[in-house]
């Protein structure tokens, strides 16, 4: 199922914030964020029986969420979507990442999902089921989870509007602290809505919080392996930020070039 929550293009100094909780068979192991080998560079955590993953970023500041999209039956996909969410991080930009899944849908099925791809430029979420559907992301709270974006039906997307809305949240240190305790709002009662999700043999297995910013020094990367009412929210920003300065690197010495041959 998961959970993801973008708070987009609302903090100058941080255009992408983002929370997400990930559900999954608690016998589906996984692999903490890491840097992904390759160009470019990809910090995300690895699903150990696809080989896929179910969010991340890339050096260019590209991010990539994917939840699990409710459909009326099986689509029988011919190929796991945490492959494709890594194919999308390969990407140099969230438009680039759109055509890449417009293409990739069109040759190959997959089970359902939603897919968010964003940078500091353009947003979209991706409905995959028996078509697709692409909706820009408006600035401000952007919410999904196994439904449409922003699902007024949907409890646990109410919910989490509900509770990230309580306060004004105009900086990333107040987004972070908030979402942190808003996604580890622990299971209250049979059938109520929870952020954390804990059935016998399916829960939340990890939750991640993300600030990416203008500069790469300013970026967070926090994950919890486990459920976040229960585990600790790890650091991972050195990770991130350094990737990130990476890409900058590399895109000065790109404009350099093109500069001194023009």
């Amino acid at each position: 199922m998961c959970l993801l929550a973008v708070q987009y293009r609302l903090v100058p100094e941080s255009p992408i914030l983002v929370a997400a909780n990930r559900e999954e068979y608690y016998s589906r192991s996984s692999l903490s964020p890491s840097i992904q080998s390759g160009k470019p560079r990809v910090l995300c955590g690895i699903d150990q029986k696809a080989g896929g993953t179910w969010l991340g970023v890339n050096q260019n500041g590209v991010f990539v969420g994917l939840c699990n999209r409710a459909t009326t039956m099986p689509l029988f996909g011919q190929r796991s979507r945490g492959l494709l969410a890594l194919d999308l991080l390969r990407c140099t930009s969230a438009d680039k990442a759109l055509d890449k899944a417009h293409a990739e849908f069109a040759k190959t099925r997959y089970e359902g999902c939603n897919i968010i791809v964003a940078d500091a430029k353009s947003g979209y979420a991706i409905h995959a089921d028996e078509r697709q559907e692409v909706v820009e992301l408006h600035d401000g709270l952007n919410i999904i989870g196994a439904r449409n974006l922003n699902d007024p039906e949907d409890q646990r997307v109410r919910m989490a509007r509900r509770l990230l809305t309580l306060q004004t949240l105009d900086s990333p240190v107040k987004f972070l602290a908030v979402a942190s305790k808003v996604f580890a709002r622990a299971p209250v009662g049979p059938g109520r809505p929870s952020m954390v999700i804990r059935n016998n043999d399916y829960g939340t297995l990890c939750s991640t919080l993300i600030a990416l910013g203008v500069k790469p020094r300013d970026a967070i990367y926090q994950f919890s392996n486990g459920a976040p009412d229960e585990a600790k929210y790890e650091d991972y920003s050195p990770m991130l930020r350094d990737i990130l300065s990476r890409g900058l690197r590399e895109a000065r010495t790109k404009a350099k070039t093109t500069n001194s041959e023009a």
